[in-house]
Parts: structure tokens; C-alpha cells; sequence
């Protein structure tokens, strides 16, 4: 069995708008003055806590609680007004839909997101079904450290061997070496490709359409890509 796991920010949905929509409302509540977007959006893929507390630095580690409740109950309030709906990037639905069709693949997700942000994606996007494991910051610590992964291993019981991490950050890549399973970096998120290379990526892809080889030049992954291909041409 293969284990697929995504990251959602950046990699499956393109949340860059509402993301700093969020950080505004933390910085207002606070009385702090918002960085600069490139800034804003570096922290894209932390925990809440830990990304206010890498933008305000040590010196306004007080005010991080205030500023993510306040992030928080902005998310809240413009979801149950209809709002906040991230698109997905381009093939994501096809690359989700290809793995999900695959018996010798699980499909799961591993974002410093909410679990209720995750499936809000999930309803707004109708993506029912496509994932076994969902692993969030409400149950885990912040990226890069690995408990994210390793959980969903365990709920999986999949094998680190044929496990692989797809993420935009440098912060995906680094969980997935430190859990001791396989990364493939993309570049559409908030990383570029240096420093998805430089935090380990095993592979680094421009679009949802050189995934499949991606995947397939992994390690003992091209053999289930094989078997798929002599199933579809029987």
C-alpha cells in the first residue's frame, strides 16, 4: 500500500488572499502594523501560533494568543457568510481524483490548517471521500516536525518506504525528512524551488501535471504506476 499525503495551503488550494485577510485582523487586534505581503506569506504552512510568533518575534510573544484568536473568529465569521472560498490550483481535482481511483493508494492531507478549515475545503470543493487521513494543527505541533506524518502512518499503517509528502514549503519537506519518508516540492505555493530543494525535496514539479512521474521515479513507486497501466490496457 502507498500513502500520499498533501499539504492543503499552497499546494491544494490557493489561499493567499484570505491567508492575509486573517493575518490583518491579528495584527489590528493588537495594534500592530501588518508586514509586507511577501513577509505575511512566509510563514504559510506553520500553526497559527507559531506563524504570529515568527512574524511579531520574541519581543510581542504576549500578543500572539490575541492575534490568533482574532485570525480565528475572522475565519469563522466570513465562512458562515460565504466567503473564504480558496480556489483549487489548477489539476488539483484531476491528481486527487487519479489517485483516489488507484487500489494501491491512500490519499491524506498534513496542514498547520484547523481540521474545521479542512473540511470546509472539503465541502466548498466536494472532495468527499478522496481522503483516509486528515492530520491538523489541533491534534499535532507545528511543521516541520514529524508527528503529523507519523500519525497518519499509524492510522494507516502504510510504510515510510512507500510514503510520499507533496507540499510548497520548506516546511513540508523538512517534516518528511525528519519522518524518514519520501518529499516532492511544488512550486505554484508560497517556496520557490531552491529552497524547496535546499530543505530536502526529493523532487520539485511546476504543475499538477508532472506528478504522476514524480511519483513514479520514487523509489519503488514506479511499479505501482506500471501495474496501473497494464490494468488499463488489458
Amino acid at each position: 500500500m502507498y500513502l500520499v499525503i498533501f499539504d492543503c495551503d499552497g499546494t491544494l488550494v490557493d489561499s493567499q488572499e484570505t491567508i492575509l485577510h486573517g493575518l490583518e485582523e491579528g495584527f489590528a487586534a493588537v495594534g500592530l502594523p501588518m508586514p509586507d505581503r511577501r513577509t505575511g506569506l512566509s510563514i504559510v504552512g506553520l500553526s497559527l501560533n507559531e506563524a504570529f510568533s515568527k512574524l511579531v518575534g520574541p519581543e510581542n510573544h504576549h500578543l500572539v494568543g490575541a492575534m490568533s484568536d482574532a485570525y480565528r473568529a475572522s475565519k469563522i465569521s466570513r465562512r458562515a457568510a460565504g466567503l473564504d472560498h480558496d480556489p483549487l490550483y489548477p489539476g488539483t481535482r484531476e491528481a486527487l481524483d487519479r489517485l483516489a481511483a488507484m487500489d494501491e493508494v491512500l490519499v491524506g492531507v498534513a496542514t498547520g490548517k484547523a481540521r474545521r478549515g479542512v473540511d470546509h475545503m472539503v465541502e466548498v470543493h466536494d472532495l468527499h471521500g478522496r481522503f483516509v487521513t486528515v492530520q491538523t494543527a489541533d491534534t499535532s505541533p507545528s511543521k516541520p516536525h514529524p508527528d503529523m506524518i507519523l500519525r497518519a502512518l499509524s492510522e494507516t499503517g502504510a510504510d515510510k518506504s512507500r510514503t510520499v509528502m507533496i507540499g510548497d514549503t520548506s516546511y513540508d519537506m523538512e517534516m518528511a525528512r525528519s519522518a524518514g519518508v519520501f518529499a516532492i516540492g511544488v512550486t505554484w505555493g508560497y517556496h520557490d524551488a531552491g529552497q524547496l530543494a535546499a530543505a530536502g525535496a526529493h523532487a520539485v514539479i511546476p504543475h499538477f501535471d508532472e506528478l504522476d512521474g514524480a511519483l513514479a521515479a520514487l523509489p519503488g513507486f514506479g511499479n505501482l504506476f506500471d501495474t496501473n497501466l497494464d490494468r488499463e490496457t488489458v
